[in-house]
Parts: structure tokens; C-alpha cells; sequence
């Protein structure tokens, strides 16, 4: 059974908001677990794709009730923002996959060398390893930190935290990256997803609809 010009946007409108809810819970999610792995609390690119799926709820919520509701406002600037949020998020998810293991672990040797030795201890017992990577360039910085090293390992061999860390972290940037480049191209290439075009009809048939109800009350 078919439905109206109206209808449809109004259907597929609501339905899709309900994916960007999910799909904002997925992004969260996500990133928490590679936190959650051992990474930096300071690596921005995680917290933009947490940023991203907050963000992506607000969205959601306002289009799905611009929807509902008729709102001509809302559904405009819920137009206008989405576009920008998949361009960004676009951005975003190639950033993650370009980002190689050398540029992880130049990154985690400039923020480990700011950390002061309680935190890294944290860190260390935290991710049961000691030291970040035992390179000729940081030989003297590594002997230090594995004389201080207090983990559960220190009794056996332990670990670098550099390796556990670089082994996460690529995990969860492949993920966040894979995850918010499909949810890209799905949205902009899958039927039901609201091009420029097919928002911009769905808010001039909201307009008629509303005046035509306007109508309707006045002739009352």
C-alpha cells in the first residue's frame, strides 16, 4: 500500500530520526569502550565522536518533533544541521582511519611526557604494564618510569603501555571510523535518507498542510 507525498516524508522522516537516535547511542558507546581500553582521556578525535553522538540525539529529537508537529521552523534548521553534522562527522570518521600507529604513538610519547609520575603510575597499575615504549629516544625516560612502576607485573615481565595502548586505540579508531563513515554514506545514498531537495518539499507541503488547516478553522 503506497502513501501520499506528505505522508511518506512525514513516515520516513520520523523513521530515520529514530536511526540517528540509535545510531547516536551506538557513536557513544563506542568511543566509551575504547576510553574504557586504556586510551588518553585526552585524544580529541574520541571526544569529538562522543560529541558527535550527544549531539546527533539533540538533532534527532528536534527533527522527529518538527516532524510530528508540523514545525516549519524546526524542520529548517533541522535541515540546515544535519547537513553540517555529516560533513563534520564525515570528516571525523576518515581522520580516524588515516591516523597510522607512528602518529598514535608520537601523539602518547608528547602526552606522556606532560603527565606528572603520580599519573602515570595510575595509569600503569591501571593497565597492569609499565613504561610507554622502550625506544633509543626515550631509553632514559623508560629506565625511569619501570624503576617507579608499582603494577601487579613488575614481580614477572611486564608489558609497555605503549603496546596495550596502541593496540586498543587502533581497534577503536577503526571502529569509530568504520561505524560513522557507513552511517555517512548510508544516509546519503539509502532511499528513505533526506536530501536537500526532499527536505525542502517536505517543508513546503508542512506550510500548505498548516495553512490549509488555518483555512479550515477560519471558514469554521
Amino acid at each position: 500500500m503506497g502513501c501520499g507525498g506528505f505522508t511518506c516524508y512525514k513516515n520516513a522522516l520520523c523513521a530515520l530520526n529514530v536511526v540517528y537516535m540509535l545510531v547516536g547511542l551506538l557513536l557513544i558507546g563506542v568511543a566509551a569502550w575504547g576510553k574504557g581500553f586504556g586510551i588518553v582521556s585526552s585524544i580529541h578525535i574520541i571526544g569529538g565522536v562522543i560529541a558527535i553522538g550527544v549531539f546527533l540525539l539533540f538533532i534527532a529529537v528536534i527533527g522527529l518533533i518538527g516532524a510530528v508537529s508540523h514545525h516549519q521552523v524546526m524542520l529548517f534548521i533541522y535541515m540546515v544541521v544535519l547537513i553540517l553534522v555529516f560533513i563534520f562527522q564525515l570528516v571525523v570518521s576518515c581522520s580516524c582511519l588515516a591516523i597510522n600507529k607512528t602518529q598514535l604513538g608520537q601523539f602518547f610519547n608528547a602526552t606522556w611526557t606532560r603527565m606528572s609520575n603520580e599519573t602515570r603510575m595510575d595509569l600503569e597499575n591501571s593497565l597492569n604494564c609499565c613504561g610507554l615504549l622502550n625506544t633509543t629516544e626515550s631509553s632514559a625516560q623508560f629506565t625511569l618510569d619501570y624503576s617507579l612502576c608499582k603494577a601487579e607485573c613488575i614481580k614477572q615481565k611486564c608489558q609497555t603501555c605503549g603496546v596495550k595502548m596502541l593496540k586498543h586505540a587502533d581497534e577503536a579508531l577503526k571502529i569509530l571510523g568504520g561505524v560513522g563513515l557507513f552511517f555517512s554514506f548510508t544516509e546519503i545514498f539509502s532511499p528513505p535518507a533526506p536530501s536537500p531537495s526532499t527536505m525542502w518539499s517536505f517543508l513546503v507541503s508542512s506550510i500548505e498542510v498548516k495553512s490549509g488547516m488555518r483555512a479550515e478553522s477560519l471558514w469554521k
